[in-house]
């Protein structure tokens, strides 16, 4: 089981927050990103980032929910299971994003899933892939994250509409 401080991962998320948000603002069609990520009514809908741009001259809002990770092993991890010890369900399968921004920070390299489609996707076929177990240190104390280790290949094989995005 893999460990990591709650400290590391709020370091490792604010970077890629930063990164996702210049994404965001280098289209020309965007008008404001608002970063929700502190706000109570949206962390329990499991949304970080609010997209406001221009839809062919109509003000159009996507709700994004941003998920950083550092390692590279090529897999996505999808939280099935947030805190295991309090038994409440991963991100994965509640967050109300319209997409999941999947960022790997150490390639630069933004995955783009549309929620809907993968989660369905994903729940269809969630006893082919492997469960993992995720431990985070809080002060003296942790909890156990659980979730489903998917290949990347797989999902762009079998979900067409996942896009893929290198970040300068």
């Amino acid at each position: 089981m893999n460990r990591y401080s709650v400290e590391d991962t709020f370091a490792v998320a604010e970077k890629g927050i930063q990164d996702i948000e210049a994404f965001l603002a280098s289209f020309p069609a965007s008008l404001s990103i608002i970063n929700v990520e502190k706000h109570s009514a949206f962390q329990k809908k499991d949304i970080d980032l609010l997209w406001v741009y221009l839809d062919n001259d109509k003000e159009t809002m996507k709700r994004i929910e941003a998920k950083i990770d550092r390692y590279t092993s090529g897999n996505f991890f999808f939280e099935t299971v947030s805190n295991e010890q309090k038994g409440t369900p991963g991100c994965f399968l509640y967050t109300e994003a319209d997409y999941l921004f999947y960022y790997f920070l150490e390639w630069k390299t933004l995955y783009i899933l549309p929620v809907e489609e993968v989660r369905s996707w994903f729940l269809q076929n969630e006893s082919r892939f492997k469960e993992k177990k995720l431990s985070t240190s809080v002060g003296n104390d942790f909890y156990t994250s659980k979730g489903r280790i998917v290949p990347i290949k797989t999902v762009l094989k079998e979900c067409p509409s996942v896009k893929r995005h290198q970040l300068a």
